[in-house]
């Protein structure tokens, strides 16, 4: 993994959007070593986070309410569209390292869901360093990531996230298939999330797009391996393709249907 981004950010795109930490020496080839001791940050902390300016400026404010906005569109669409019940997740957002239900995680780690203890795990300093890989001032951006998340939290309630393997990995793995739906559900959650009278999002602009777009197609298998200094090596794909994930985002925002997510061809979705 040497190369390119540096070692942190290249984890992190690495496990962005779906890793298990508990996986991350396998993936490094370090096995359970030491692990730097980072200062754990106050995760209780968001009394500053009260207002919608707050979530505009803080980036943990804005990790908040994105979870809230989540909440508010799932408790409607997944018994809906799915036929199951919404339960709210855990959330967690810290800065430096924290404990889970899968394994301890840090910096390095990057968001992520752990379904043993149904959280999400989102580190403040990960989303701080989204401009260097194109989402430069990019609000929208961030809360895709959160949205990804949350899609993997769907997939736990509906009995599929455990068919995820990472180490078998493939363009038409289980592992890529799951991932891209998870983008999928990001782009329904963007669809309704700026209607009606208690929307938390204004009017998603074509330029927002463009950012959570851009950002989709950064963490693609194929530009991380590049940015990394290696060739692109399809076998290895754990997440998708750049093109694959932009259109698996764009499938769910266009229409708004978990139908359009079905990448399992469960057939099992009401549109």
């Amino acid at each position: 993994m040497g190369g390119g981004l540096g070692g942190l950010v290249l984890v992190g795109l690495f496990l962005l959007l779906g890793g298990n930490p508990a996986q991350l020496g396998n993936l490094l080839g370090t096995g359970q070593g030491q692990q730097e001791q980072l200062p754990l940050g106050d995760s209780d902390t968001l009394a500053h986070c009260q207002t919608i300016e707050d979530a505009n400026t803080y980036t943990d404010c804005r990790i908040e309410a994105t979870a809230t906005s989540l909440d508010q569109v799932w408790v409607d669409v997944l018994p809906a569209q799915a036929g199951l019940e919404y339960s709210v997740p855990g959330i967690e957002i810290f800065q430096g390292q924290t404990t889970t239900g899968c394994g301890a995680a840090s910096a390095a780690t990057g968001p992520f869901y752990c379904p043993a203890d149904e959280s999400a795990y989102l580190d403040v300093s990960f989303f701080d360093q989204m401009e260097q890989f194109g989402a430069e001032n990019a609000p929208l951006a961030q809360m895709y990531i959160v949205a990804h998340e949350f899609g993997h939290h769907i997939q736990n309630l509906e009995g599929t996230l455990g068919l995820s393997n990472y180490n078998d990995p493939g363009p038409t793995s289980a592992a890529v298939a799951l991932e891209l739906q998870a983008d999928c559900y990001g782009g329904v959650w963007a669809h309704y999330a700026d209607e009606g009278e208690d929307a938390m999002l204004e009017p998603i602009t074509q330029e927002q797009l463009a950012s959570a777009i851009e950002t989709a197609r950064a963490v693609g298998d194929d530009n991380i391996q590049q940015r990394s200094g290696g060739e692109v090596n399809p076998d290895q794909w754990t997440h998708g393709s750049s093109q694959q994930r932009q259109d698996a985002f764009m499938a769910g925002y266009e229409t708004g249907q978990m139908g359009s997510c079905d990448t399992l061809d469960r057939g099992v979705y009401t549109s």
